[in-house]
């Protein structure tokens, strides 16, 4: 049930990104995990967001990141992929030292 619920919230996502503009493509991916620098610029003026580089180093952009991912982590991911350290969700959680 929950899988179900999981693909209905991503192919939203997707679609809602894709009617302002924006499409995930490779060069918009980090190998490391997250959006590369190419990546936020082309979301950005495709959504009028302001995603800013990963903040490792600590603060309060950091501690809300894995607080948010770790939640996305428990609800929204298969036990497979939770445990697969190359999955894109744990490399952006190592990127953000989480």
């Amino acid at each position: 049930m929950a899988d179900k619920d999981n693909e209905k919230l991503r192919k939203e996502m997707l679609r809602r990104l894709r009617e302002q503009g924006f499409q995930f493509r490779k060069e918009h991916k980090n190998p490391e995990g997250g959006l590369s620098e190419k990546g936020r610029n082309a979301y950005n003026k495709a959504t009028g967001g302001n995603l800013k580089r990963p903040q490792p180093e600590g603060g309060s952009r950091r501690d809300s990141f894995c607080a948010r991912m770790r939640g996305m982590k428990k609800k929204l991911t298969s036990e497979k992929t939770a445990k697969d350290p190359d999955s894109r969700i744990n490399k952006s959680l190592r990127k953000w030292n989480c």
